[in-house]
């Protein structure tokens, strides 16, 4: 009998990137959705990226409550909890998110130890990682390395990412379950979308081919492909040593100017849309006290950081693609999927 698979929040981005290849691995996929009229346009996406829907059910979940989770976690044998709250625009308050953030990895965990459960793979994201007072301004992350939630310079997202992963952690050690949890941590998650549905890292892409940014921020981020960030999560729930790890899934480093020179040679029709002007970082800081979406950006200015990752191709066999892959086919796909249009000749 295949084995099923719980997979949180799948209409998401990386979520459903990981259901295509858990049904293409003959995994059995229940995939939670907030409002059931939601799963019959993941079916279809599904559909048409070639997998076998008819291993695929939804089960209708809200991380806001406990109702439905004993249901959906009914005679599967693994968790990938995927789903977590990331706006693009950050509110005012920087300990808005965590509540459930951290309520929601709460209850998968103690709903998956009910039913049994072999492994829960968490994701997490290098927010969590890299951002603490006194950091040098070249930094490589490594797996014990912890962001301070306490830091006043962060943004509501990094916060709750954090505070979310260290309360998973403090529960799996008090219950005897460090072993039976493993924590995927991705960069800056782009590569191609599998439908029309982007999430917030993939709308930076789009501001930039619809030609909302006059000049760019000179901060750099480690970047992920979708495709090996899914491949990370499966490895982590099969293999037996990824078990109480935490896996930074993360390869190249790029800066917001690197990735305009990548999208303006890939695709020439979006060039006169593409900055090519850098903005200052003291203009940055001081628009930043007007504009909360650029709020988030000021602890990366002046630090570039990359990731140690290599252990984790170790541990699961899964190499990282070149970052300007993910971009280009982050791109590619948008336009396929008819989220950007061509610029008019006029433009």
């Amino acid at each position: 009998m295949a084995t099923k698979v719980l997979v949180t929040g799948v209409s998401g981005f990386i979520a459903r990137q990981v259901a295509l290849d858990l049904l293409n691995g003959g995994y059995l996929v229940r995939g939670t959705v907030r409002d059931a009229s939601r799963a019959e346009s993941v079916r279809e996406t599904l559909a048409r990226a070639g997998a076998d829907v008819s291993k695929l059910e939804f089960v209708e979940a809200d991380l806001d409550s406990d109702a439905g989770w004993e249901d959906a976690l009914r005679g599967t044998r693994y968790v990938q909890h995927i789903a977590s709250p990331f706006p693009l625009e950050q509110p005012r308050d920087r300990e808005a998110l965590v509540p459930a953030a951290r309520a929601g990895a709460l209850r998968v965990l103690s709903a998956a130890r009910d039913a049994g459960v072999d492994r829960v793979v968490l994701t997490s994201s290098v927010a969590a990682v890299e951002y603490r007072p006194g950091r040098p301004r070249e930094l490589v992350i490594r797996e014990d390395d912890w962001t301070d939630p306490e830091w006043a310079a962060l943004s509501p997202y990094i916060v709750s990412k954090t505070r979310a992963e260290r309360a998973a952690w403090d529960w799996a050690v008090a219950h005897g379950w460090r072993e039976r949890l493993a924590v995927v941590n991705p960069g800056f998650v782009l590569g191609p979308t599998l439908d029309a549905r982007i999430g917030t890292s993939l709308e930076v892409i789009k501001l930039f081919l619809d030609g909302a940014y006059p000049a760019t921020p000179n901060v750099t981020f480690t970047v992920a492909d979708v495709r090996d960030v899914s491949a990370v999560h499966v490895r982590a729930m099969e293999r037996p040593a990824a078990g109480g790890r935490r896996l930074i899934a993360a390869g190249q480093t790029l800066s917001l100017p690197e990735i305009g020179e990548i999208l303006r040679e890939a695709f020439p029709a979006f060039a006169n849309e593409i900055p090519k002007r850098t903005l200052p970082d003291l203009l940055v800081r001081l628009l930043a006290l007007f504009d909360r979406s650029l709020r988030s950006l000021t602890p990366n200015l002046g630090h570039v950081v990359r990731a140690e990752s290599a252990y984790v191709t170790e541990l699961t066999g899964v190499s990282f693609r070149p970052a300007a892959e993910a971009v280009r086919d982050a791109a590619r796909s948008m336009i396929e999927h008819g989220v950007v249009s061509l610029p008019s000749p006029q433009s």
